[in-house]
């Protein structure tokens, strides 16, 4: 039941108000077909409006149901208008991009009706008038009549109690109005239909009722009717207005704005592409950026097995040091003046630099905390190695019975480059123990997981005893001829006859490649031999060093413990392993066999006889010099010759007794004594003897060498080191202290930090285009509100509540800028494979340029926000867009 009281609507167009309706009263039938006649302008449209809820009234009231709509807010004029109320316009106001069957089952998708039930009646309503065959087509695939039907079947679909048609005729021809009048009068039987329009014969021949509305006045009603006061105590239960609120699904707002870009594929495709632009340079650069990364990480890997965190029992801060050399370089000293010539200080400041830098550690405290496995340290290593002084003497059997030395290698002696004396020795050692020194034998990682990563078996297996070993090829399965001269599968005299014939002058042939099967060198075998074991007891109880005598050589190495070759690898893809093995070859051995060897040292004769008279220097017999001689007595001296062997003490007694025939006092007879001690001694020393004799123990290693599982595990590393010297410097234990070289640290250490800072840089300056592309979506998106302007009539009129209006433009947005970033991916993908191309050919390395996985979904996220942000306004405009206003565009 419906009933207005005193209508009036004004409409304020700046200074003018314009009285539409004027104080209009009707009561309507609950069902009657209404036709409401007047001249232009008098109020017809807007009477309807009001009676439909498009526009709201000035004054008076709107009474649905006996209830008033005063107090109605925003979503009860929605669900009025879903529920109760179905339009017939003029003009069809069917939505192009949509099907006549989507367009019908639109109202039902607000009521929230299920997808198979809308389409059921949606179809069923399409065949009561007529148009059962049409379901799939345009709208502007059919007639006007056609589409008027369609009209008057969106209005019926939700069963409404009132349908209000608004010059249903207008635009159709007499035949065809003829039968959207008799679809109207057929309607009115169980409803009430309320038509304007301009033809009163139609009007006169179909409507039971008419009302003429005159300058916004009611001045005549052909069947008035008053709702009596029992009705309207029977409309007390009764509320058309209180029917559930409507809202549109996601997928309706989708499926709206999919339909309306595909109309527009061209400029959907540009303005997506356009969004991209920016897109696809961030992903360009992270793309690379990621690629770097990745690159270097490998790089440090690489570099971590070569450069491990090394920790020896002497450290010298190699960073103070090379500080030290650059601030010699760049001192500003002061000008010579005219005719002098002023020193400047710079090898006397590197070795003073390396005095003061160098530093002890306590290795077995050091080995002990390690052991421990401190914070998890284990978690960030891929092996912690320890390396000791005791030297790897390894030889060959040639072909003659004798025997060559193979480690340490003799090649670089055969070239002419000595490494010997101590100051090499000291360079070697240290280079040895991170791997990278001239030799080519070196210890495998104690990890197999890390064995199994860093080298392809290519023959044989890994050694699982003390005394196997495998050959080593480089990369490409290939071994260096140094490696043969240092194996001895290579004659080092002919190398020796080379350098001179070069060194002559004289031109030398290209050397042809040799090749060697895999069973040749699976044949190879060696043999070990202890530093202790060069060192032969004399008569006189004294122990002579006879590594010069070639014949005792021999014989020791023939009596060596054999090593045997189990296996050929070679460096796998993945490698982190000493690029030494990768770009030379070599022989890798475990751990065991060091240990072996310790072993061997430690319970040889001559290592015992040392420990068992820590006093006396057994390659001389002389007893070790006092560590402050200036209080050596002639008692003191006796006391010496009592702890010597007999032999020895016989000769020093009677070369004292002679001293003293010619006259000497004891005074001189003990500094005559000490001179020739110390030419004897050569300040020789019993912790000296045991280093000279390769004496180690495996708790007290020379050097440590901790590697890192990648460059992040190395700042963890050297994070739980700080803790530890932060702990041992608060307790006081300050000689606890590790002092370490890390090498790498020192090359690579801000390498991951200015990738990211350019890239950082660089995707700052291409966010700007991201902006624009925001500002572009935002025009296009308020280009489509205005195209689609009577679209938003249209939904507001079967019930879209602003929010739904909203949806639908927030869903084209996403769309775009869904397709905007998945373009943009996609693009990228594509440019990154000539990008790959031209840096494989100008760099040589593979598969730089790669879009993150991760980097891509957060970019189409951005995108899509982005577009979301910039189509807010539009979106909000549309919402807030009049419906009436909005049904007149055109």
């Amino acid at each position: 039941m419906l009933e207005l009281r005193d209508i009036k609507k004004d409409y304020v167009s700046g200074d003018t108000t314009v009285h539409a309706l004027k104080g209009v009263s009707l009561q309507f039938r609950d069902s009657e077909f209404v036709a409401v006649l007047g001249q232009s302008g008098c109020g017809k449209t807007t009477l309807l409006n009001i009676i439909g809820g498009l526009d709201h009234y000035t004054s008076g009231d709107l009474v649905i149901n006996g209830t008033s709509t005063k107090k109605y807010m925003d979503r009860d004029w929605d669900s009025y208008r879903n529920h109760s109320v179905g339009f017939v316009f003029q003009s069809y106001n069917l939505i192009p991009h949509q099907t006549v069957l989507s367009n019908v089952e639109l109202a039902l998708t607000l009521s929230g009706v299920s997808k198979r039930e809308r389409r059921e009646r949606a179809a069923r309503a399409l065949e009561q008038v007529g148009l059962g065959d049409q379901l799939h087509k345009k709208p502007n695939q059919m007639s006007g009549g056609q589409m008027q039907r369609v009209a008057i079947a969106r209005a019926l679909v939700n069963d409404p109690a009132i349908v209000l048609a608004d010059e249903p005729t207008g635009a159709l021809d007499s035949e065809t109005s003829v039968q959207v009048m008799e679809i109207l009068k057929e309607v009115s039987k169980d409803r009430l239909v309320v038509m304007v329009t301009h033809n009163p014969d139609l009007a006169y021949q179909y409507a039971n009722r008419i009302v003429q509305l005159k300058d916004g006045t009611l001045v005549d009603d052909s069947n008035p009717y008053e709702i009596s006061q029992a009705d309207r105590i029977a409309l007390e239960d009764r509320s058309l207005g209180a029917s559930p609120r409507t809202s549109m699904s996601l997928a309706t707002a989708f499926s709206l704005s999919m339909n309306n870009l595909f109309t527009k594929k061209g400029r959907t495709l540009l303005t997506a592409f356009a969004g991209s632009i920016g897109i696809i340079g961030i992903a360009l650069i992270l793309s690379l950026s990621s690629g770097a990364q990745d690159y270097i990480k490998d790089m440090e890997e690489s570099t971590m097995g070569s450069y491990p965190l090394t920790i020896q029992t002497s450290t010298m801060d190699l960073a103070s040091l090379m500080g030290s050399m650059m601030g010699t370089m760049a001192d500003d000293t002061a000008a010579s003046e005219d005719g002098t010539v002023r020193s400047k200080d710079v090898i006397t400041s590197m070795v003073t630099s390396m005095a003061n830098d160098t530093t002890e550690n306590d290795m077995e405290s050091i080995r002990e905390w390690l052991d421990s496995n401190p914070d998890n340290l284990q978690d960030y290593v891929t092996d912690i190695q320890y390396s000791y002084k005791t030297p790897l003497n390894v030889y060959r059997e040639t072909d003659d019975g004798t025997y060559v030395q193979v480690n340490p290698t003799t090649v670089m002696e055969a070239m002419g480059v000595s490494t010997s004396g101590a100051t090499q020795s000291e360079l070697l050692s240290s280079m040895s123990a991170t791997g990278s020194g001239y030799d080519v034998w070196s210890a495998l990682l104690n990890n197999q997981e890390s064995i199994e990563r860093d080298y392809d078996v290519v023959y044989g297996s890994l050694p699982q005893n003390w005394n196997e070993v495998v050959v080593c090829l480089d990369s490409d399965g290939n071994i260096s001829d140094y490696t043969l001269y240092s194996l001895g599968l290579k004659d080092q005299d002919e190398l020796r006859d080379m350098m001179t014939d070069a060194l002559a002058g004289k031109t030398l042939d290209e050397p042809e490649a040799e090749e060697y099967s895999y069973d040749e060198l699976m044949d190879l075998t060696f043999k070990l031999v202890p530093q202790s074991a060069y060192y032969e007891k004399q008569d006189d109880g004294t122990w002579e060093d006879m590594s010069e005598d070639a014949d005792y050589v021999d014989e020791v190495a023939a009596a060596g413990d054999e090593i045997k070759v189990v296996g050929i690898v070679k460096p796998s893809e993945d490698s982190s392993a000493s690029s030494t093995n990768a770009m030379y070859g070599g022989v890798l051995y475990t751990n065991a066999l060091m240990e072996h060897l310790i072993e061997q040292v430690n319970e040889s004769e001559v290592v015992k006889a040392q420990r068992d008279d820590a006093n006396t220097d057994i390659f001389t017999g002389y007893a070790f010099p006092a560590e402050d001689e200036e209080d050596l007595t002639m008692d003191g001296i006796q006391e010496m010759i009592d702890q010597m062997p007999t032999t020895q003490g016989e000769q020093i007694q009677a070369y004292i007794d002679q001293m003293r025939d010619q006259g000497m006092s004891d005074d001189e007879i003990v500094t005559a004594f000490q001179s020739q001690m110390s030419r004897q001694t050569s300040n020789a020393t019993y912790e000296g003897n045991l280093d000279k004799l390769g004496v180690a123990d495996v708790d007290d290693p020379f050097a440590i060498s901790i590697y890192p599982i990648d460059f992040e595990a190395k700042e963890q590393v050297d994070q739980i080191i700080e803790n530890y010297n932060n702990q041992m410097s608060d307790s006081g234990q300050d000689d606890k202290v590790i002092h370490y070289t890390d090498i790498v640290g020192a090359m690579m250490s801000s390498v991951t930090d200015i990738v990211n800072s350019i890239t950082y840089i660089l995707i700052a300056f291409v966010a700007i285009s991201l902006v624009v592309s925001s500002i572009m979506i935002g025009i296009i998106t308020y280009i489509s509100v205005l195209e689609r302007t009577k679209e938003i009539g249209i939904l507001r009129s079967i019930g879209a509540s602003k929010k739904d209006i909203s949806r639908v433009f927030n869903a084209e947005t996403f769309i775009i800028g869904l397709a905007a970033g998945l373009l943009g991916i996609g693009v990228t993908v594509l440019l990154d494979i000539p990008i790959n191309m031209i840096i494989e050919m100008v760099a040589g390395v593979k598969d730089m340029a790669a879009v993150p996985a991760g980097a891509g979904v957060v970019l189409v996220i951005i995108s899509v926000a982005l577009t979301l942000i910039g189509g807010v306004i539009p979106s909000r405009m549309a919402a807030k867009k009049d419906p009436v206003t909005a049904l007149r565009t055109e």
